[in-house]
């Protein structure tokens, strides 16, 4: 690692403590079909946003993969897809978190389309401090790409980074979140029954 890689421990982690307070299914992900993948939609109070703080808005807790609304969203619907484990970049991904990280990205990238009604997004994912990563945890930015664009104060578009970038409100983070993860379950469930993409 060199010198301009952000590293810290992962009780220090934010995305790690996400990941502590929203447990996987115990199965792994690929011993069964529907049951375990819905088991990673949680529900009810394992959804609960105040279980960490500031609060997560969390919509995929599986085995290998955590996945939850960014609390600094660029859009409406900016969803983080991170490895549930503390691994700093992609390379440092073993083959089960990637094949799984593999598997969410495309059914979690439908489901934030469907639910903000806006088919264009960009999925991107930063290594180190020089590649605008500022937690240093694996994650993904599914954001989506509305045909207008936010007012920023600074009238550009800014792409990573620091900039003008609004705190999520809680109820809209709940709303949102809570859609995500109703269409995730349809999403599953259209996958075990032949009716979507294959497992």
């Amino acid at each position: 690692m060199n010198e301009l890689d952000l590293h810290y421990p992962p009780e220090a982690c934010p995305f790690c403590n996400i990941a502590a307070a929203y447990p996987a299914p115990s199965t792994p992900l690929w011993t069964s079909k529907s049951s375990i993948l819905l088991s990673c939609v949680p529900t009810g109070p394992e959804s609960e946003p105040e279980r960490t703080m500031p609060s997560s808005f969390i919509v995929l807790s599986s085995p290998d993969v955590i996945a939850f609304l960014d609390i600094l969203p660029m859009t409406g619907g900016h969803l983080l897809v991170a490895s549930r484990g503390h691994k700093v970049k992609v390379a440092d991904l073993d083959a089960a978190e990637a094949r799984e990280v593999g598997f969410w990205l495309p059914v979690l990238a439908r489901v934030v389309s469907k639910v903000t009604g806006v088919s264009d997004y960009n999925i991107v994912q930063n290594n180190g401090a020089r590649a605008a990563q500022v937690v240093p945890h694996v994650h993904f930015h599914i954001i989506p790409r509305p045909e207008s664009m936010p007012q920023i104060k600074n009238k550009s578009w800014t792409m990573f980074g620091r900039g003008q970038r609004e705190e999520l409100d809680d109820e809209e983070g709940a709303r949102l979140a809570s859609e995500m993860r109703t269409v995730l379950r349809e999403e599953v469930a259209n996958m075990s029954s032949g009716s979507g993409s294959k497992l």
